[in-house]
């Protein structure tokens, strides 16, 4: 099975002194994701979590909703031209009476690792499908101070990017800012797909209760995957676009941005939010 890091020679400059070292790499490999036997998608991700990937994945499609939708996920045998296994082709039994919708059978994705929602439809397919919508959750309120303590809870947790600097991480944290599980990956939506997809097997979903705190920006894709799982707050070091803001509006979604030390900006769903002193945030 691929590892997670792999060595590779460099040349290193530092301050006009040349010299030959190994150097280590976080690994990047393809993923085949196959539902009851026919090939659905291709993506560039970090070894390790496939099933959980998968998984999340076909939750964010609309296909998986709880554990017993799925009846067994396995790896392809004989994905080499020897036979041997690459490691690199999963395949998602669904169990019996679980509806395909037909544009997963009809459409081969490929995803690189930067980009989780090619040729994706528009907020409407969002809004129609999620059966998890955060505004229909139960009522969660998260603290600011909680909220501004998430980075650096999120970064201790990065053990590859330790080693590589080349990792983007997704992280599950209760309103009360206990971590609950953090995945990493060279693709910053297969992160959240672990995480969501882990969540799922393990009869976790929706995650109605939960922060999902990512390492890079919030995308519209990343937003989807917090909707799709029933996220009520969804944060990031970076900045949203225009179309994850209009998503998390429209779905009630809490959407935090920027979030680096004690600051940030709230673009959508503040009423879940407390400030300093305990009390719902409000603008002055």
């Amino acid at each position: 099975m691929g590892r997670v890091t792999e060595r590779r020679r460099v040349i290193r400059v530092r301050d006009g002194a040349v010299s030959a070292r190994p150097d280590t790499l976080v690994a990047e490999e393809p993923l085949e994701i196959r539902m009851n036997g026919k090939p659905l998608a291709v993506t560039m991700r970090t070894p390790g979590d496939d099933f959980a990937l998968a998984a999340g994945f076909l939750v964010s499609e609309g296909v998986l909703g709880a554990a017993e939708d799925v009846r067994n996920i396995v790896y392809c045998a004989g994905a080499r031209d020897d036979g041997g296994n690459t490691y690199n082709v999963v395949d998602v039994q669904l169990a019996p009476g679980v509806p395909v919708p037909d544009i997963t059978l009809e459409r081969n994705v490929y995803t690189t690792s930067s980009c989780g929602l090619c040729g994706k439809a528009s907020l409407d397919a969002v809004r129609t499908t999620t059966r998890f919508a955060p505004a229909d959750g139960p009522p969660v309120r998260v603290g600011v101070d909680v909220l501004a303590a998430l980075p650096d809870r999120l970064r201790a947790a990065q053990q590859v990017f330790e080693r590589t600097g080349g990792l983007h991480a997704a992280a599950l944290f209760s309103a009360s800012g206990e971590l609950l599980d953090v995945r990493e990956d060279v693709g910053r939506h297969n992160a959240v797909d672990k995480v969501v997809g882990r969540a799922l097997r393990e009869g976790r979903l929706p995650l109605g209760q939960a922060v999902l705190m990512v390492s890079g920006r919030a995308s519209f894709e990343l937003a989807q995957k917090a909707v799709m799982a029933g996220v009520p707050v969804l944060a990031a070091v970076s900045a949203p676009s225009s179309l994850a803001v209009d998503l998390a509006a429209e779905t009630g979604l809490t959407l935090v941005g920027f979030l680096r030390g004690g600051s940030m900006n709230v673009y959508a769903g503040e009423h879940r939010l407390l400030d300093a002193d305990g009390a719902p945030l409000a603008a002055h």
